[in-house]
C-alpha cells in the first residue's frame, strides 16, 4: 500500500489516493502528468501521510477518477 500525491507547488495541502506499487500505478502517473504537465504540479508517491507533514493539509479521494479530476482542477 502507498499513496499517490499531487501538490501544487504554489498551494499548501494536496489531494491523496490510496492505492498500490506497480505497472499499473506507473502508467496511471504518466498518464496525469502528460495531461497537466511538470511546471505546477507535483507527483509523489508515499508510504504514510503521517510521515509527511510537508503536503497537509491532506485531501483524500477514493477513486482513480475522482483524484484526476481535483488535480486537473488544480
Amino acid at each position: 500500500m502507498c499513496y499517490l500525491i499531487a501538490k501544487n507547488i504554489d498551494d499548501v495541502g494536496c489531494v491523496a489516493l490510496r492505492t498500490t506499487h506497480g505497472k499499473h500505478l506507473s502508467s496511471f502517473k504518466r498518464s496525469i502528468e502528460s495531461k497537466v504537465g511538470y511546471d505546477k504540479i507535483q507527483l509523489v508517491t508515499i508510504s504514510r501521510p503521517s510521515a509527511y507533514g510537508e503536503y497537509e493539509p491532506y485531501h483524500f479521494v477514493n477513486t482513480e477518477k475522482e483524484f484526476v479530476h481535483a488535480v486537473e482542477a488544480m
